[in-house]
């Protein structure tokens, strides 16, 4: 299967690409270290951690702190030091790998189609996080990259695709256990998948019913004989 190929994208990208911005994921990364840091710091000086600064919150956006419509997505996982590392170098990994496949501007285009709804899903509900956004750019990952092991725990070696399962399962069980809110965020983020891979996913599941009906068909064939 080839992902994320598609003739409108090529179109796009003939006519807008050529200024697009290079190394996107480096300055996100670069900017989730940076807050890390700094939130330690500020948290122990002051007993408030930036979190509270930078989370989106649609109330405080409308009074006037008009950068948390950008400055959550810089919010790196809450967690110890070790774990820290280890995400924001998969980030930078998830980022760079795609965008060394696809070019700049179609994975620019692929975060900010994540950004952007993540960002409206935030208005219409109040709320909204990057974590979904982030498991996008793993599930886009996975879905070019299928058989690319990652060292679970440091140990055990699981191929990308496997684990994109277990990340749907989450994803799947998120949205029936939450409410509407949680539910829009993991719509919204996903926007860029559906775009992205969406007439892919279609054609491969076209491919394998019409398999799926040539097997039965074969099988009866061979009965009968």
């Amino acid at each position: 299967m080839v992902y994320g190929n598609h003739k409108i994208l090529d179109k796009i990208e003939n006519r807008f690409g050529r200024r697009s911005p290079q190394n996107l994921i480096s300055y996100i990364v670069g900017a989730m270290a940076i807050v890390y840091v700094f939130d330690y710091i500020y948290a122990m000086n002051t007993g408030i951690s930036l979190y509270k600064i930078m989370m989106f919150d649609r109330a405080a956006i409308f009074s006037g702190q008009i950068w948390r419509i950008i400055s959550f997505i810089f919010l790196p996982p809450a967690s110890s030091v070790i774990f820290i590392i280890f995400a924001l170098y998969f980030y930078w990994l998830m980022g760079s790998s795609l965008e060394r496949k696809w070019g700049s501007f179609r994975f620019n285009l692929f975060y900010s189609l994540g950004l952007i709804g993540s960002i409206a899903a935030g208005f219409i509900t109040g709320y909204t996080v990057n974590l979904y956004l982030n498991m996008s750019l793993f599930l886009a990952f996975a879905a070019v990259f299928p058989d690319f092991q990652i060292m679970l725990f440091f140990i055990a070696p699981v191929k990308a695709k496997w684990l994109a399962w277990v990340c749907c399962v989450y994803l799947t069980y998120d949205f029936i256990v939450n409410d509407w809110s949680i539910r829009a965020a993991i719509i919204a983020s996903f926007i860029n998948i559906i775009i992205f891979f969406g007439t892919d996913y279609i054609r491969y599941a076209k491919y394998r019913i019409n398999h799926f009906k040539y097997k039965i068909k074969t099988n009866k064939y061979q009965n009968y004989r």
